[in-house]
């Protein structure tokens, strides 16, 4: 899915750098398995949870622990690179945080997560905020759904 860069992204950089670029800028010690977890990531066009990673990683290197990509998964949220979310489920995921800014619909019955932009809804929140004398800094929107049944049944 295309992503457009929403009102609250006008300070992020242009360039977006790898998370593994990421990890050296912050100064992260990064060992092959870091390296894989990472690739493993940046990959990803999902939000899969630890648990997903780990099944994802192990088919690189087989020799991976889950407890290394839990300790790895920690490190990158800790250091700013990775984003959680909770969408209900049990389940934390987690995606890049440089992306560009974006809101979720979440399939209650799936679990099937969907990105989406909508200017309309960027200009309400906007207002709503100067309306009550902030200047937005950010936000989060989860929706949570289940599909329509077709029409005509």
């Amino acid at each position: 899915m295309a992503r457009r860069a929403g009102p609250c992204d006008l300070d992020e950089p242009a360039m977006q750098k790898t998370i593994l670029a990421r990890c050296e800028q912050n100064g992260l010690r990064m060992t092959d398995q870091r390296r894989t977890v990472a690739d493993v990531l940046e990959a990803a066009d999902d939000h899969p949870d630890v648990e997903e990673l780990y099944r994802r990683a192990s088919q690189i290197d087989p020799r991976i622990s889950l407890a290394t990509v839990y300790r790895t998964v920690k490190l990158f949220e800790e250091s700013g690179i990775l984003e959680k979310h909770e969408f209900g489920d049990g389940r934390a995921r987690y995606e890049t945080a440089d992306r560009d800014h974006h809101d979720h619909l979440i399939d209650m019955h799936s679990g099937e997560v969907i990105e989406f932009v909508d200017p309309d809804i960027e200009a309400l929140q906007e207002r709503i905020a100067a309306k009550l004398g902030y200047r937005l800094m950010g936000h989060r929107l989860e929706l949570y759904g289940v599909p329509r049944k077709p029409e005509g049944r």
